[in-house]
């Protein structure tokens, strides 16, 4: 699922990670400086639901929304709704990286509660099947119309698209707090049809609000978990504009490529400051994408390999399994070892707005190399927050996780701030700078991606015409007599030919 589970296979793999076990404690000597107090104090400001920043006049104040999301740390951000009359409360998945509002519309052994449209008397059914397939998991419903409310977001209620999912596979994860899905992306992406309006796209219509949401992920260096955790992670969905005491420093803009997903386009990445020399079409082999519903920063195979080859040469961990690079094992060291300075910082380049100019974004390592907990008394274990990837660049929570991420679609861009929750142990888990001369980088980095759906369509008409003339002809062969066949000049191999498509 784009939402990586991942957990539940490392325990049992837990027995062969001793290669990455290390053999002495880490020093560990943590630089507190004012900055970083001083976001710690409006982090945990924040997280009390009190807004620091002194905005400039005539701006609004989103003070209502922050911390309106909830979070499984590894498994999704989600977003209570109130759906229906009388209203029906559900958690749902906040994932710009796809355009479907979805809720459990029948019992599942994975989800609390479900969504009964006979109970609503404002529910409009469409007669319309949908199903929506992921990285990772799918599911079938049925698409209507009803009336929402977002507890802690903007004022009145809205008419919304809402499939009803009766049927999935690998959707819904074992302990979940979630039972649906907002897709956020735009409308090439819903399903069954573009036609449908995406939940974002109603509430401009309806409510008048600008065409800009943000997000903020706050899971920054918190353990992942396979059970549900009792206090979970905060977040916060800014809808119809920004929250500025959710950032520090200046924003960064990048332009949005191409209106499906929020697909943005990636001019080089660096490991412990060095180039890693791909050309720049790797980054973008078929896409890249900022998606919130994947928890991984997700690389095409070739910058994978790359990036892991640059990790090896430039961390100070003499050996590690393969395991652990590809997801299958956790590296473990001894309890209170903190592995961060271990490991080089990464950093992502994105165009500019002015096309001959970058800027970077930078992780740490307490952004990619992730802790698990209850693993064990002696030992704490980590994964590998990067993976492989077949269908393209996604920065997911992974990377999202340091930064206030703006989706300005009125002006066709994504913008990314330091993000005052990315903090572990007094410190900033993450950077960006710019402005970086891009004039030594192609002025289009793309490759011509492939539409697969309509390619078929060709395929399929084109099977389907030949098919049509070759019944046609068979029909024309049946009922001309032998004779008449010869009198028209035909031969006996036509007849053969006649026989092999009976």
């Amino acid at each position: 699922m784009k939402f990586v589970a991942g957990i539940v296979p490392f325990l049992s793999a837990l027995s062969c990670c001793r290669a990455g076990v290390l053999q002495f404690p880490l020093k560990v000597s943590p630089a507190y400086n004012s900055s970083a107090e001083l976001l710690m104090e409006r982090r945990n400001m924040l997280l009390k639901g009190i807004s620091l920043a002194s905005k400039p006049e005539g701006s609004v104040s989103f003070i209502s929304m922050i911390n309106n999301l909830k979070g499984d740390v590894g498994r999704g951000y989600y977003l209570e709704i109130l759906m229906g009359v009388p209203a029906q409360k559900m958690n749902v998945l906040v994932d710009t990286g796809s355009s479907n509002f979805a809720v459990a519309g029948a019992p599942s052994s994975n989800v609390a509660t479900y969504f009964n449209p006979q109970r609503s008397t404002t529910y409009r059914s469409l007669n319309l099947d949908v199903s929506v397939r992921y990285t990772q998991g799918s599911w079938l419903g049925k698409l209507g119309t009803d009336v929402i409310t977002i507890t802690k977001g903007l004022n009145g209620t809205v008419t919304v698209n809402i499939a009803t999912i009766l049927e999935s596979e690998d959707f819904f994860l074992p302990g979940v707090n979630w039972q649906g899905i907002l897709g956020l992306a735009y409308k090439g992406l819903a399903k069954p049809s573009s036609s449908i309006d995406p939940f974002f796209d109603s509430l401009v219509k309806q409510l008048g609000i600008p065409d800009v949401f943000s997000l903020q992920m706050c899971g920054a260096g918190l353990s992942l978990t396979t059970e549900r955790q009792s206090s979970p992670v905060e977040g916060s969905l800014i809808m119809g504009g920004i929250e500025p005491s959710l950032s520090q420093g200046k924003t960064w803009y990048t332009p949005i490529k191409e209106e499906w997903y929020y697909q943005v386009e990636i001019l080089k990445l660096e490991v412990g400051g060095q180039n890693l020399n791909l050309d720049c079409t790797e980054y973008n082999t078929d896409k890249a994408i900022v998606d919130s519903g994947t928890t991984l920063l997700r690389l095409p195979e070739n910058v994978f390999f790359a990036v892991v080859m640059a990790i090896k040469e430039s961390s100070k961990v003499e050996e590690f399994a393969d395991g652990f690079w590809s997801g299958s094992q956790l590296a473990c060291w001894p309890q209170g070892t903190k592995p961060w300075s271990f490991f080089p910082k990464i950093s992502i380049y994105l165009r500019g707005e002015n096309a001959t100019q970058s800027f970077s974004i930078t992780i740490l390592p307490q952004l990619y190399i992730q802790p698990m907990a209850d693993i064990g008394a002696l030992v704490e274990c980590y994964r590998f927050g990067i993976s492989s990837s077949s269908n393209g660049l996604v920065l997911g929570a992974t990377v999202m996780e340091g930064f206030y991420v703006i989706f300005d679609r009125a002006q066709r861009r994504v913008g990314f701030a330091a993000s005052t929750c990315a903090v572990v142990g007094g410190s900033l888990v993450s950077e960006i700078a710019g402005p970086f001369s891009a004039t030594d980088v192609s002025s289009n980095c793309f490759r011509e991606r492939k539409r697969t759906e309509p390619t078929l369509w060709i395929v399929s008409y084109a099977l389907i015409t030949l098919c049509g003339l070759t019944l046609l002809i068979s029909i024309i062969l049946l009922l001309f007599p032998c004779s008449q066949r010869r009198a028209n000049g035909l031969t006996d191999d036509s007849s053969l030919i006649q026989h092999r498509w009976k």
